[in-house]
């Protein structure tokens, strides 16, 4: 009797313990999952009860505030685009400017917009201000609307600073644009944990000054190490870049680098191309003596003019470990137009993580076409020469900035002379397909879900 009696009480005791852990697992469970984001005060706004029957630039008071509406009026035809009543209606070149902060910062804005009655198709872009609108930074790709249908642009910011927005119409047509229905995400308070002091999904802040980031943020492309057993995906890591080089090869595979305002300067371009004794004790060491009268240039990955910060920085790009033999009418004219291109990005408020590298085996420079130079021909002519280029607003935490509206361009262009005097945007193919003919992985430390829409698409702007 005693010993069933126990054996009830054990049981019931047990029973009381596992559903107060339960409990408690439960209402912790229900704290760290709490939500913090919402949608902004007087927000979405749907400019019902707003009215401009011109685009004479003007400030217009909505039930959100006051905005400034510059090329733009409110339409409520029948032939406007709108989820209701009226929707803003914008032509030319034209900007639609808050003139107010949201003052927990902007998570996300959400928009609707389409053509007016049968125009042809018109381009915006969303432009955020931390400053009370003094300095503005794009937001993604512009977005492109052809028809009247509405259709929903998602935008991620994600900043905690005051913050506004600014919707420009950048095609300059008369064709003319409708924006409707504007909802903004802001932030909570951060949510603690009960039982820690850790706080909750902190959001990420977006700041305005460019800083030095990790070369290798966006990831590792081809998983290499700093190990002799790899020795045809060996790592090597230095200040300005890193770099998987091919002992087989004598090249490299790839270079990675971060680029912005930060790593620039005014510093002299250094021009000593010289031997990488970094490698490996027994590697062979290419010599800038191995490109004399062998057709081919001494072909940056990383250029020069990315690291001009100071003098140590750029001489770090003449490392023969950067450089590859690329055709001279290719390395002088259309990659050189294409890292000029990239580097006005700078001054449209962006940073970039961009990846070169080299494909195949056969190219044609001065002297015809061939495999491989070098005073023991070993050193591998590429086919073809790549490059990735993926551009981000100014901030940090950047591989979770990465969002399906993010800009990433990819090229693989033939190392040929031929094609020196042409447009880079000719070669332009997405990041699948440039995973597909080189087995890397690209972006590997952006959310998969992300990377499956960026690395689909072709880079049209």
């Amino acid at each position: 009797m005693f010993r069933k009696t126990f054996i009830l009480t054990f049981l019931g005791l047990m029973m009381s313990l596992f559903t107060m852990s339960v409990s408690a697992s439960y209402a912790f469970e229900k704290s760290f999952q709490e939500p913090v984001t919402k949608v902004a005060q007087n927000f979405p706004e749907k400019f019902e009860t707003a009215s401009k029957n011109s685009y004479a630039i003007d400030v217009v008071s909505t039930s959100s505030g006051e905005w400034t509406f510059d090329n733009a009026m409110i339409g409520g035809s029948d032939n406007d685009a709108k989820n209701g009543e009226k929707s803003v209606r914008m032509k030319e070149k034209s900007k639609l400017t808050m003139n107010f902060d949201i003052p927990t910062g902007i998570q996300q804005v959400k928009l609707k917009y389409g053509i007016y009655q049968t125009d042809e198709e018109a381009s915006f872009e969303l432009w955020v201000s931390t400053n009370a609108g003094k300095a503005w930074m794009k937001m993604g790709k512009a977005i492109k609307a052809t028809n009247k249908k509405l259709k929903i642009a998602t935008f991620e910011v994600i900043t905690k600073k005051p913050s506004r927005i600014e919707i420009r119409k950048t095609d300059g047509t008369e064709n003319r644009l409708n924006i409707d229905d504007i909802s903004i995400a802001t932030y909570l308070n951060a949510v603690k944990s009960p039982s820690t002091s850790a706080t909750v999904q902190e959001p990420i802040v977006l700041i305005s000054k460019p800083t030095r980031d990790d070369n290798l943020a966006l990831g590792n492309p081809s998983k290499a190490i700093s190990s002799t057993s790899s020795p045809n995906n060996f790592l090597m890591t230095k200040t300005s870049y890193s770099l998987s080089y091919n002992k087989s090869k004598n090249i490299a595979n790839w270079v990675s680098w971060h680029l912005s305002k930060a790593w620039k300067g005014d510093a002299a371009r250094q021009n000593n191309f010289r031997p990488d004794n970094t490698l490996p004790e027994g590697w062979y060491q290419v010599t800038p003596r191995d490109y004399s009268d062998a057709g081919f240039d001494r072909g940056h990955l990383c250029p020069s003019d990315d690291r001009d910060g100071n003098p140590e920085e750029n001489q770090e790009t003449f490392f023969m470990t950067n450089m590859v033999p690329q055709a001279p009418e290719n390395n002088r004219g259309i990659w050189k137009h294409l890292e000029e291109y990239t580097r006005t990005l700078l001054d449209q408020g962006n940073e970039l993580y961009i990846l070169a590298g080299t494909l195949g085996q056969g190219g044609t420079g001065s002297n015809g076409t061939t495999k491989t130079i070098g005073k023991n021909n070993n050193i591998v002519v590429p086919a073809s020469i790549w490059k990735v280029i993926v551009v981000l607003p100014v901030g940090e935490y950047d591989a979770v900035r990465v969002n399906t509206t993010t800009r990433v361009i990819a090229v693989n262009m033939p190392n040929l002379n031929s094609v020196g005097a042409g447009d880079w945007k000719k070669y332009r193919i997405s990041v699948d397909e440039l995973e597909r003919l080189t087995g890397y992985d690209f972006l590997s430390n952006v959310p998969t879900n992300i990377q499956k829409v960026v690395e689909n698409v072709v880079d049209k702007e």
